[in-house]
């Protein structure tokens, strides 16, 4: 069964520039992409003070609900709260959701971060889905790695199929050896791993052979740092592409990544 995801963190749905509401035409994009499921970080579910200023731009729907439309079912985890709104972390799923949970891991008091699980059933079987956006400090994404490699193994069954995906702000690549080695996940732009052997893959593990790297994705207009990671298990990666230029660059400071997949 073939499977089409994407990752994209959608900054509140505002313009990178100027802060201008851009919810309407992230919806036209997200739907150009044709994804059976979408992980999105900085979903804005209220904003009074945008609500009032930009009343003809800004959806009465919660956005998560509003970006989901007749086509998807939507789950939203509230991490951020504010006097005029919340934001968080949502899931979008062409199939059903039958559970979702989100667990706190903010690691301080200024930066609001959570974990969003949800099992999605597909036809082919249930798949675990974990919607991430990691802190902007190093000790704290460590921590916060450590969180859900605990919630990952506590939450699915060892040989389920998992889809952990977001912004990890983990521009120097350092946690991306913790998750292969203690979940076997493995990332969509390691898809080259088969051709150059097991033993390279070993190599690699072990820091003895070329270090592995996800694709560039911030800033969106010109991507450079790599933050925006998908990782899977039991699930053959196809294809796996960074959609920049053009439109992305007006509706986000992330350019998104979209990956076809093959459920085993």
């Amino acid at each position: 069964m073939k499977l089409r995801i994407a990752t994209y963190n959608i900054h509140k749905g505002v313009s990178s520039l100027r802060s201008m509401p851009r919810v309407h035409a992230l919806k036209q994009a997200l739907s150009s992409m044709e994804a059976d499921i979408l992980f999105l970080q900085e979903v804005q579910g209220r904003h009074d003070k945008y609500a009032m200023k930009h009343a003809n731009l800004w959806p009465e729907q919660e956005q998560h609900k509003f970006l989901a439309g007749d086509s998807h079912e939507a789950v939203y985890g509230m991490n951020a709260v504010y006097d005029h709104g919340h934001h968080g972390n949502a899931l979008l799923s062409r199939f059903p959701v039958v559970s979702s949970t989100n667990k706190d891991v903010s690691d301080h008091a200024y930066e609001a971060r959570g974990i969003l699980h949800c099992i999605v059933e597909t036809p082919k079987g249930q798949v675990h889905c974990y919607v991430i956006h990691l802190g902007l400090f190093a000790g704290s994404r460590k921590r916060q790695t450590e969180q859900l490699i605990e919630a990952v193994t506590t939450s699915s069954p060892p040989g389920a199929p998992v889809i952990i995906a977001g912004d990890f702000n983990d521009w120097t690549n350092q946690l991306s050896e913790s998750l292969r080695e203690r979940l076997g996940v493995t990332e969509v732009f390691d898809d080259d791993l088969p051709s150059r052997g097991f033993g390279s893959y070993l190599r690699t593990l072990g820091g003895r052979g070329p270090k592995m790297k996800p694709a560039r994705t911030f800033p969106a207009a010109l991507p450079w740092l790599r933050l925006d990671r998908i990782y899977v298990r039991g699930l053959h990666i196809e294809t796996a592409e960074v959609l920049h230029g053009g439109m992305w660059a007006k509706l986000s400071d992330h350019a998104p990544i979209i990956a076809s997949l093959e459920l085993k």
